[in-house]
């Protein structure tokens, strides 16, 4: 593994927009220990909070308590009778934020940090803290990167460019694992504003028929559909027909995490200095029944349903044939990304692609967040609820057109356990494990054949690093596995609020689009740096356990 320790290898590099610091902005309060005024309406049964007096910084957030302090030693303790009844009052995921930061003990001082809920709930866990957020960021890698050639005739490699387009890592010292990253989502819902207009395709599998959105980013427009979210229309017939172009701008093409859709925060923080004066053009496939999508079978979709990536590539390539096309996925997005560029391998029309907070091995991250509290009953817990919604949306497709068990699943509290309840007997899995097995994207790394890059952050509590494929990364020379150790799931939190995954994203992404020979970097025949077995043996890393029947 290359360690890299700014700044001796974050060399300048060509940059074609300016990456803002702005986008959410922490509020500040004054400097004291003190808690936001709020009302019980508001926040349900709160806690009282002994305050630290010995104030740095304060960053005050409505239904929150203050986090800036000397030492960090806020105390606060929630009664479980008050934990069981704020869940009936309030947004599942914000009261488990708001209760895993009343119910925390942060010590400053010792290399630990301790969660206890009083009346009978204690937990204890062991974190190493990275002080004052400088996280540290490391880079797996072959040992020969694949080479690349520049426009200007220089020739570098795959490696060299993720170093120097990696800026530091800084992020928030207050927000020191990545529990308290990725619970801070919460409090910021806002972010850059990007508009969309939404194609709906007609899905050309074979046999998994049926409808998905696309929605491209587009200038900004006045008008409104409340059946769509915020900041999305329908294009117009003629719209859509003038779509095509022969210009030679680069395209990306976005798959976002579970339940999500375009209309998420962590990606719109990427989209929005991409496009306009940025060069770019984007869009966002939505998985089948997200963001406010019909469905019109009763197939949604799963971990490796690369079929709509599939057909809108096809597209695109076929309707913008001098763009170059690049890729991203987000967290379950990311892996269905990642199996999608296995399965191309040599045949990719991507010309790059990069992937954030995948959980690679879905089957290592779910049983190590079923073994703990709070992965338990705040990560599984709000991702299974999220979940049931989608089901609760289309419940008269799903009636309709499947046999799923609609009581079973609307008794469902895990993430875990709606995989049982749905995918499972969807796609013909006999238990969850198994179709995580199936679906997990690790093998997929060494069939990819363009360059590709992952960033995961060490902490991630969901795509724990434990499932992270750092020996198939040292297969593949096509491939950069980017670890920082602080950064929560799909976070990255900065000071003043700013995200800092949208920086080394879009720096890469820039360099590859502005400054390299795209031709330097066609997929590759055989990427492995590992020599083929003898007497006829040989691996394929795509061959899976389900066997798609074309109808």
């Amino acid at each position: 593994m290359h360690a890299c320790t700014p700044p001796a290898c974050q060399s300048p590099v060509p940059r074609h927009l300016p990456f803002s610091q702005g986008g959410a902005q922490w509020s500040r309060g004054a400097a004291t220990g003190t808690r936001s005024t709020e009302t019980n309406a508001e926040v349900g049964h709160r806690a009282s909070v002994n305050a630290p007096t010995q104030a740095l910084d304060c960053f005050s957030t409505p239904g929150l308590f203050t986090l800036g302090f000397a030492r960090y030693t806020l105390l606060a303790q929630v009664p479980v009778s008050q934990f069981s009844a704020a869940l009936c009052n309030l947004d599942t995921l914000s009261i488990y934020l708001r209760l895993s930061f009343s119910g925390v003990f942060f010590f400053a001082s010792e290399p630990f940090t301790r969660y206890q809920l009083t009346s009978s709930i204690t937990i204890a866990t062991t974190l190493k803290m990275e002080w004052f957020g400088r996280a540290k960021i490391n880079f797996t890698h072959a040992p020969s990167p694949r080479p690349v050639r520049q426009k200007d005739g220089t020739e570098t490699d795959l490696l060299k460019i993720c170093e120097s387009t990696t800026p530091p890592c800084h992020l928030n010292p207050l927000l020191f694992n990545g529990h308290l990253q990725t619970m801070w989502t919460a409090t910021k819902p806002h972010g850059p504003q990007v508009y969309y207009r939404r194609k709906v395709f007609e899905a050309d599998h074979k046999t998994y028929k049926g409808t998905f959105a696309v929605d491209f980013a587009v200038e900004p427009f006045e008008e409104t559909d409340e059946t769509l979210p915020r900041r999305t229309v329908y294009f117009t017939d003629e719209q859509f027909k003038s779509m095509p172009s022969d210009d030679s701008k680069p395209m990306l093409v976005i798959l976002h995490g579970l339940s999500g859709g375009s209309h998420e925060v962590y990606l719109r923080h990427v989209i929005a200095p991409l496009i306009g004066e940025g060069g770019w053009e984007v869009c966002v496939v939505n998985s089948r029944g997200c963001a406010r999508s019909k469905i019109s079978s009763g197939v949604l979709y799963n971990a490796r349903a690369t079929w709509d990536v599939r057909q809108t590539i096809n597209w695109l390539h076929e309707k913008f044939p001098n763009r170059p096309l690049f890729g991203m996925g987000f967290s379950l997005g990311a892996n269905m990304l990642t199996n999608y560029c296995g399965e191309e391998g040599a045949n990719c029309l991507l010309k790059a692609a990069v992937v954030v907070s995948n959980p690679f091995n879905l089957e290592i991250s779910s049983k190590m967040l079923q073994n703990n509290f709070v992965g338990r009953e705040i990560y599984l817990r709000v991702m299974g609820t999220a979940m049931k919604q989608l089901i609760s949306g289309h419940k008269t497709e799903i009636e309709t057109f499947t046999d799923l068990d609609l009581a079973a699943v609307e008794k469902v509290t895990y993430l875990h356990e709606f995989d049982r309840e749905v995918q499972c007997p969807t796609w013909g899995y006999p238990t969850e494990y198994a179709y995580y097995r199936d679906a997990s994207s690790t093998d997929a790394v060494l069939g990819i054949r363009i360059p590709f890059i992952a960033l995961n952050a060490t902490d991630d509590p969901i795509a724990v690093n434990e499932a992270l494929p750092y020996e198939e990364f040292r297969q593949n020379p096509s491939t950069i596995l980017i670890t920082t150790s602080l950064g929560g799931h799909l976070c990255w939190f900065e000071n003043g609020g700013s995200r800092w995954h949208p920086r080394p994203i879009g720096n890469f992404l820039n360099h590859m689009a502005f400054n390299v020979d795209l031709d330097s970097v066609k997929p590759l025949q055989d990427a492995r740096t590992t020599d083929k077995a003898s007497r006829g043996a040989d691996y394929d890393p795509m061959r899976r356990k389900l066997a798609i029947v074309q109808d």
